[in-house]
């Protein structure tokens, strides 16, 4: 009843081993190729400067319900969410160009 065991060849374990070394290498170059590659495509050369922003939150005047207004300092914009309740998520009520806006006064 006396079994000897013979030691595991090497074999089996690189043989699981390098398809895990190929499909990390396959992962590095596509990370490599998404990091270094070049700006996508859809994007203007002269992009959208970032924007800083401050959210207030206020009443609309119509209904019942409440907003909350985004104004964009850098870009000179504003937009205007409205919580619906029974959906819970947030609408789209209303866009302001504040620059504009702010052209129009000085030529009255």
């Amino acid at each position: 009843m006396n079994q000897t065991r013979t030691p595991r060849s090497g074999r089996g374990h690189r043989r699981g081993l390098a398809p895990l070394v190929a499909l990390n290498a396959a992962l590095l170059a596509g990370l490599g190729l998404v990091e270094f590659g070049p700006v996508a495509w859809a994007q203007p050369e002269t992009s959208r400067p970032r924007g800083e922003y401050t959210l207030v939150g206020g009443e609309i005047q119509t209904g019942n319900s409440n907003a909350v207004y985004i104004i964009d300092s850098v870009n000179q914009e504003m937009i205007v969410l409205r919580w619906e309740d029974g959906r819970n998520i947030l609408t789209g009520i209303g866009y302001r160009d504040l620059d504009a806006d702010s052209k129009s006064r000085t030529q009255r």
